[in-house]
């Protein structure tokens, strides 16, 4: 088995995940059948924020579910492979922070989306959700997953015994 630069693979993960815009969100509705959306998204401080409307399926979803899970998913165009997909998923609980104050958390959103972008979106009907990470797994590719935390300091490669469940 080639062995895996643990270094090098922990830059890949901070390079991905700081590349990224966007979560997948998943959630269960009021009937508890699996419900899957998706939100621009902000990291600060070892925590996620999303922004979204309150008329939106998934607010209620999000709201009324304190464990989700989200996923940053690579572009299936850049992929080479569409089973070996670069992702990373993590468990989160979630709090809905409202839509007043936390300025520094919206001085981030506009970073990265546009201070007129959030501008417009603060004067609508949306309130931030604060999701904090706990257990998380990192995929790159076919026997290269990785057990990781939000920051990448929890970084243990997942190592299967292909012998069990024949």
């Amino acid at each position: 088995m080639k062995m895996i630069d643990i270094e090098a693979t922990k830059s890949r993960y901070t390079a991905f995940t700081d590349s990224c815009n966007t979560l997948i969100i998943s959630t269960l509705d009021e009937n508890g059948f699996p419900f899957a959306s998706y939100a621009p998204f902000v990291k600060l401080d070892g925590q996620l924020y999303i922004y979204i409307s309150r008329i939106s399926d998934h607010y209620r979803y999000v709201g009324n579910n304190k464990q989700i899970h989200v996923m940053m998913i690579a572009d299936e165009s850049q992929t080479p492979n569409a089973f070996a997909r670069e992702r990373a998923r993590w468990a989160c609980t979630t709090e809905n922070l409202g839509s007043e104050g936390h300025e520094d958390i919206f001085e981030q959103f506009n970073r990265k989306f546009g201070e007129k972008m959030m501008n417009m979106l603060r004067g609508l009907d949306f309130s931030l959700f604060e999701l904090t990470p706990s257990a998380g797994r990192y995929v790159i590719g076919f026997g290269q997953a990785f057990d990781v935390d939000l920051a990448g300091d929890r970084f243990e490669h997942v190592v299967v015994d292909k012998g069990q469940g024949k």
